[in-house]
């Protein structure tokens, strides 16, 4: 199951990557559209090259339209793309001043409380994610620009959720039967690298 679950969450990070990749590549691509926008509509340019000016704005030169609403869904969706892989890796940052004086039995523990708390949350967010989901697809709201639906937002938002949800529901699982037996059941997280 382990397998599975790690494949699963490397999946999900491969596509969290290829969004970033699409947002970076949007974001340059409208700011230097934006950028020669401007200075298309220079005095200098409009008085030195009115038609060669004219012709660059009217095929469209400029910024993307609704860059900002297509990095505000895309960079959601990416964060909790992440979230899985980060938690079966133990890939949080961890402070570990006060808790390497603890025996391993109280490190087990203590990693398991973080663990179930952690699976909590998500479960709680993917559960409102699907909640404003539902909301939003009755009312029909559009974003302003695209007029795209914004339950769409919220969707990918939620595959990303739940699947962060189902991978760490499995850890807590995993760390709960842990801290009873004594054995550790997945391999050794140390944590971000700092």
């Amino acid at each position: 199951m382990y397998s599975f679950i790690f494949k699963l969450s490397r999946a999900m990070a491969y596509l969290g990557g290829v969004m970033l990749t699409f947002l970076i590549i949007l974001t340059t691509i409208s700011i230097v559209g934006r950028s020669l926008n401007g200075v298309l509509h220079a005095d200098a340019v409009v008085s030195l090259m009115p038609d060669l000016a004219r012709w660059l704005i009217d095929i469209g030169v400029g910024p993307i339209n609704g860059d900002f609403e297509l990095i505000e869904a895309g960079v959601a969706f990416s964060i909790f793309a992440f979230l899985p892989l980060c938690q079966i890796t133990g890939g949080h940052a961890s402070v570990d001043i006060f808790t390497s004086r603890l025996s391993s039995r109280a490190n087990r523990f203590l990693q398991m409380l973080i663990d179930v708390l952690f699976a909590a949350v998500l479960v709680l967010i993917a559960v409102q994610l699907f909640s404003g989901m539902q909301s939003k697809l009755r009312s029909g709201q559009t974003s302003l620009l695209l007029e795209f639906p914004v339950w769409w937002g919220y969707a990918i938002c939620m595959f990303g959720a739940v699947t962060s949800a189902f991978v760490s529901v499995y850890i807590a699982v995993l760390r709960i039967a842990s801290a009873a037996t004594g054995q550790d059941y997945l391999p050794a997280m140390d944590g971000a690298d700092h």
